[in-house]
């Protein structure tokens, strides 16, 4: 089950996505697909075809966008986080073997696109969460327990 959390920025950037779709794509297309219409046998038509399964695509998105922005809860940034590791912390890590690793902690819908980013779901977000700078914590992956050493948190 997602988390039902998201930061201001990805609250913004799905609105945007949801006002391209609704505003200005699904017009276009719309134009296109009753231009080929107009041109007859619509059974052989590639362009009515193309066009009406990208109509349905666009439909599909623009009613999960909907959907989802109405029960996503937007966590913004508040001074008590400062010190910890919550929701929308900027967090660097560290393992025993000198890895480090860099993200941001954010909602399921944000992560996509982004190498920067993880899930709030995700066994190293969960295991992160409440630590402070120096502290350790335990993940659990598929090759057993691992161990991570915070060594910053940022709140931008």
């Amino acid at each position: 089950m997602k988390t039902n959390l998201i930061t201001r920025e990805g609250y913004d950037k799905l609105k945007q996505e949801l006002d391209y779709l609704w505003q200005e794509k699904r017009p276009e297309i719309t134009k296109k697909v009753t231009w080929a219409a107009s041109l007859g046998d619509r059974s052989e038509n590639a362009d009515y075809k193309y066009n009406k399964q990208l109509l349905r695509e666009i439909d599909r998105r623009v009613r999960y966008l909907r959907k989802r922005l109405d029960i996503v809860k937007v966590v913004d940034y508040s001074p008590q986080q400062d010190g910890k590791v919550f929701f929308g912390a900027w967090v660097e890590i560290e393992n025993e073997d000198g890895d480090s690793k860099a993200f941001r902690i954010v909602g399921p819908d944000e992560i996509y696109g982004r190498n920067d980013y993880i899930s709030i779901d995700s066994p190293m977000a969960r295991a992160l969460l409440n630590k402070e700078v120096d502290e350790e914590a335990e993940v659990m992956t598929p090759q057993g327990k691992k161990q991570w050493f915070v060594n910053s948190i940022k709140y931008r």
